[in-house]
């Protein structure tokens, strides 16, 4: 099951979208365009479908409240609204769930925030519309969605088990390498990869060898003269440790620990292991960081190799900068959406029939499309004193 439409209202700096995505969805924008923004509506779909340590009140209050929530451009409408539609093809002509929350301030005393609408639709049948009678005469009610309590969405708890295992992965080398060092606390859900060994040690072990082997593989094409990785746990410690050896004049180098990696083989190590790791929604952060335009190119082909052999399809929404990402002619156009900042808050679109015939003709979405996302005045930075 995959999301193929999604409709915002008021959420962060978009007063109004309509999005169409695909299996792999591509999203183009300047900085501070909304990109990270509009991946948050899946961490917060998230967040909020969590029976422990989350739900709606502890999703909102995780992002500053309700105000950095609501777009700054929202003038007569205080309500933040998101519609959210699931297939199992985006080529589906109808949805087969349907799911709608929109939220607002009360208003008056405590300032709670309350659901203002939430619908669940299979098909077609209306399995859930609130406020109903039971929230009109309490309204603590409206302080909880559906969707995180348990004796409540028995009907569609498929939904919120497709939420809740929405991955989002930003891996920062720094952190993994000298996550000691630095300290500080985790977030949940570790979305910058401090815990990324402790999430390849808890992995079964024939599962976690059969990945790195395929990992190991891929490593030996992109990293000169990598010749073998493994997994190890400190025989003092027990903490986990990834190990790599290279070719080298000396027939026996040591093995090399990962806060010896170069952050792209961490980086690329991370991907790839992303992608092997289940089939939920992957949401993934410019996956270009670190890496060597050669490698960047063949990023979308490697996440097509790696998610074909799947047992179920498996979306990825992308956030990318890169021209050398965007130069594989292999995506899908209609898998790009353009992200346009505006004095009324940023727009989303598709491509238009002017880049769709480009595209037709041979030109890549490097050359067709990132060019109009080229930030206005760019070139006064030269002048900056």
């Amino acid at each position: 099951m995959i999301v193929t439409r999604v409709k915002l209202k008021n959420w962060r700096n978009f007063r109004a979208v309509d999005a169409h995505l695909r299996e792999r969805t591509y999203l183009l924008g300047a900085n501070a365009s909304g990109k990270s923004n509009f991946l948050d509506v899946f961490r917060f779909l998230r967040d909020v479908s969590k029976t422990q340590g989350g739900g709606l009140q502890k999703a909102i209050s995780s992002r500053g409240g309700l105000q950095k929530l609501r777009c700054l451009h929202a003038r007569s409408d205080p309500e933040v609204r998101i519609e959210v539609h699931l297939a199992e093809s985006a080529d589906a002509t109808e949805p087969l769930w349907r799911y709608t929350i929109g939220f607002k301030s009360e208003g008056k005393g405590a300032q709670r925030t309350l659901i203002s609408s939430e619908e669940v639709w299979r098909n077609e049948d209306r399995l859930l519309v609130r406020p109903d009678a039971a929230d009109k005469k309490d309204l603590a009610r409206l302080t909880q969605t559906a969707l995180e309590q348990i004796q409540v969405n028995g009907d569609f708890r498929e939904l919120a088990t497709f939420f809740g295992a929405t991955t989002y992965l930003h891996l920062v080398p720094q952190l993994l390498k000298y996550g000691d060092s630095i300290g500080g606390r985790r977030l949940d859900d570790d979305p910058f990869g401090q815990g990324f060994l402790e999430r390849v040690a808890r992995t079964p072990r024939p599962t976690r060898d059969a990945r790195l082997k395929r990992i190991q593989n891929a490593l030996a094409a992109a990293v000169p003269q990598f010749d073998e990785l493994r997994f190890v746990q400190d025989g003092t410690t027990g903490r986990p440790h990834l190990e790599a050896r290279y070719s080298h004049f000396r027939p026996k180098a040591g093995w090399q620990r990962e806060e010896h990696f170069s952050d792209g083989t961490l980086r690329l190590i991370g991907l790839l292991w992303i992608l092997l790791d289940g089939d939920s929604l992957l949401l993934l952060e410019e996956p270009e960081l670190s890496l060597n335009d050669a490698i960047v190119k063949e990023i979308p082909d490697l996440m097509r190799r790696v998610l074909r052999g799947k047992k179920k399809e498996r979306q990825v929404l992308i956030s990318t900068h890169s021209e050398a990402l965007l130069s594989n002619r292999g995506i899908d156009a209609r898998g790009v959406l353009v992200l346009e900042p505006g004095q009324e808050g940023s727009k989303m679109r598709g491509t238009t029939e002017e880049e769709d015939f480009a595209l037709g003709h041979g030109f890549s979405i490097a050359e067709t499309v990132l060019p109009k996302t080229r930030p206005a005045n760019v070139e006064q930075l030269s002048f900056w004193e």
